[in-house]
């Protein structure tokens, strides 16, 4: 099962999650640092104090990519180590770290594609307001046209911010996520247009800031359903329940976010935008960064049930392989941009066997089933450019702390050893056939 010929396989992670080295090098704290320190609100009271330590294992952990053949690697940003206060004064400590991973990435022939913004909010930015204050936009703008102003001689390819959904519904609306807030919907709804017009001002300002042409796109998420059976009601009303307007946890869809940015429309209630805020809003992008895990199931009248005993993963998400079929077919007729699949994984109960190794033949299994569904709607006509395994190592995993296990790469916390997982062979095989082992 081959792939288009230049199709682009990689890796991602985030900073937060793997960079640890919290407050070194005069980088500035975060909202997960001020988080992850107030007691029970993560598992164990884990932090990512320090995580998988890549600051100081940067360099072997591009060896890692460079053996598993990576053709890229998607990377976040701590905006607190390059703003330490969220304002203009620079760090250069930190662009300088940031500098020689992507000086690495280039040097081992792995395409660097930078993610501006994956939910680390400089702290100091937070206590004047953060998503709720009137000018945090602009205040965006100028930390992306910084980055891109000092890193596009080099890395051409931006997500500006990673998952906004996840940060509106899970950090502002249900409080499981940094800062921890529970706000009622007019709020939310701020929060929420505050988010559009840090991107839409932020695509601007990297346009004029760069010193080449660059390609820009969100990473979003979002409940997306497939149809119960071939029926053509079934497929239409999957199509339907994949774009709601409203109703509970209207901030964990793709539209909210999407519609607004290529369409220049809103149907969603509790979301209020202006025309001025459209001009803003509605800049050219280049591609959707889309991260999917699993979705619904629905027949011609609503969601079907999950059957007892359904197969989950060790999060306890639903595996639900189709969602790569039909839910990438539905945002490719909505949106009609090029699509790359920025984050698609599993975590699975990990551990070093007797004989010193990792198999995890669940995880192989899992994208073995979720990367032959993409293939569908590729051959369908879907323009599918690229896949990003989440994630490239075994990390912090936010709320859930250090027990959930994504990586390909086993990370030993307590000696930050790197195992290679038997999926990272297979993955590396994948990646040098462009496709799949026949079944």
């Amino acid at each position: 099962m081959n792939f288009p010929a230049d199709f682009l396989w990689g890796a991602a992670t985030a900073s937060y999650q793997i960079e640890g080295a919290w407050n070194e090098d005069g980088r500035g704290p975060s909202i997960w640092d001020t988080f992850c320190h107030t007691p029970d609100k993560i598992v164990k009271n884990e932090t990512g104090d320090v995580a998988c330590d890549h600051y100081h294992h940067m360099e072997e952990d591009v060896q890692l990519m460079k053996e598993l053949g990576l053709k890229a690697y998607r990377f976040s940003i701590s905006w607190s180590r390059l703003f330490p206060n969220g304002d203009t004064r620079r760090n250069e400590k930190g662009f300088e770290f940031y500098d020689r991973l992507v000086d690495s990435l280039l040097k081992n022939d792995i395409l660097p594609i930078m993610t501006l913004f994956h939910w680390d909010l400089p702290q100091a930015l937070m206590d004047k307001g953060g998503f709720l204050r009137d000018d945090i936009s602009n205040t965006f703008a100028f930390y992306a046209s910084e980055v891109t102003r000092h890193f596009s001689n080099r890395v051409t390819m931006f997500c500006v911010m990673n998952e906004p959904q996840c940060m509106a519904h899970l950090g502002y609306s249900v409080g499981v996520h940094a800062p921890g807030l529970m706000l009622d919907d007019k709020e939310l709804g701020i929060v929420m247009r505050s988010m559009l017009l840090c991107h839409g001002k932020a695509v601007k300002a990297m346009r004029e800031a760069s010193s080449q042409p660059i390609q820009i796109g969100p990473a979003t998420t979002g409940t997306l359903c497939y149809p119960w059976d071939d029926s053509a009601d079934a497929l239409e009303k999957a199509r339907q329940l994949s774009f709601p307007s409203g109703g509970e946890g209207i901030c964990f869809s793709h539209n909210w976010f999407l519609d607004p940015i290529v369409l220049g429309t809103n149907k969603v209630e509790i979301l209020s935008l202006t025309a001025e805020d459209f001009e803003i809003i509605r800049q050219p992008i280049d591609f959707l960064g889309i991260n999917i895990y699993n979705g619904q199931q629905c027949d011609a009248n609503d969601y079907v049930p999950r059957y007892q005993g359904y197969p989950r993963t060790a999060l306890g998400w639903p595996v639900t392989p189709k969602v790569m079929h039909y839910g990438l077919k539905f945002l490719y007729e909505r949106y009609n941009l090029p699509i790359y699949i920025s984050e698609n994984g599993v975590a699975c109960n990990d551990r070093i066997f007797a004989d010193g190794k990792v198999h995890d033949t669940d995880r192989i299994d899992f994208l073995s089933q979720y990367l032959s569904e993409m293939k569908l709607a590729i051959d369908e006509g879907c323009d599918i450019r690229g896949y990003f395994h989440w994630s490239l190592m075994d990390n912090f995993e936010w709320h859930t702390g250090y027990d959930p296990r994504f990586g390909i790469i086993y990370t030993d916390y307590r000696t930050q050893e790197r195992i290679w997982k038997d999926s990272a062979y297979w993955y590396r095989d994948v990646i040098k056939n462009n496709g799949l082992p026949d079944a």
